[in-house]
């Protein structure tokens, strides 16, 4: 079984974040282990409240996770501020990974702010360099390009910019543009297109952290970034299709429901 690690903010309504991440890395059969960055107060409407996690703890659950356990592939996920970026840039650089995959989380949904203004560029500096790919939505790619997107060409010049800040690979996602869910990989030689029809659903709640955390779990079983990348758009589009009535605003969905078509 392959290891998992997810550093991301806690979703007490159970339908992103850390919850998301661990609920998507066992239903692909690995072992998941977490850090928390931020305890988050948030349902299917919105978020009431968040408080960050002081960086010394941020840094003694890294170092508690990678002293003692082989870690197979990292998820990165709600970086609440600088002092935990630099907690975590400093341990991936302690305890160099194969695996980075990181969702960079600015805003929730809802629109309330995750990342403390200010620190976008010390995650531009210590983040994404760290980074073996990168999986913005087309409002994360702007910030993080500093240029506007409308079209898939815009897309692609985002991508090869982002990846021009160091990372590994960049994944733009394409949800919020109109027509089918078309998501670009750009891996520094090559574009990959993956689409979808959209599914008419309002089970959306977490879905930029199960794509992360498949792509991050599938890698670590051994797919190649661009196949791992479709296996999990795959997966993340079937369990969408398995809404779950949970909520008064986006719900989650079923991360499990292979599992649960087997059990009816």
């Amino acid at each position: 079984m392959k290891n998992c690690l997810t550093v991301a903010g806690s979703d007490c309504s159970g339908g992103a974040g850390i919850q998301a991440d661990l609920g998507t890395f066992a239903a692909l059969g690995c072992y998941g282990m977490s850090v928390i960055t931020s305890v988050v107060a948030e349902n299917t409407v919105q978020v009431l409240a968040s408080h960050t996690v002081p960086a010394d703890i941020v840094s003694a659950q890294l170092e508690a996770v990678f002293s003692d356990i082989r870690v197979d592939a990292v998820k990165l996920g709600m970086l609440p501020d600088e002092e935990c970026m630099r907690a975590v840039a400093h341990h991936l650089r302690k305890y160099p990974q194969s695996i980075v995959v990181c969702d960079p989380v600015l805003r929730a949904t809802a629109g309330a702010e995750l990342m403390k203004s200010g620190s976008l560029g010390t995650f531009v500096r210590e983040i994404v360099p760290l980074c073996t790919l990168i999986t913005p939505n087309i409002p994360e790619a702007q910030t993080l390009s500093g240029r506007s997107i409308s079209t898939p060409d815009d897309m692609k010049q985002a991508a090869a910019e982002i990846h021009a800040l160091g990372a590994g690979a960049v994944l733009v996602k394409g949800g919020h543009l109109e027509g089918a869910a078309l998501d670009i990989l750009y891996d520094g030689e090559r574009y990959y297109e993956y689409t979808h029809e959209r599914v008419n659903t309002r089970s959306t709640h977490g879905t930029g952290c199960t794509l992360s955390s498949a792509t991050a779990a599938f890698q670590a079983q051994g797919q190649p970034l661009a196949q791992a990348v479709g296996l999990a758009k795959k997966y993340l589009t079937e369990a969408i299709m398995h809404g779950l009535d949970i909520g008064k605003g986006q719900h989650p969905f079923d991360r499990f429901y292979r599992f649960s078509a087997e059990r009816i």
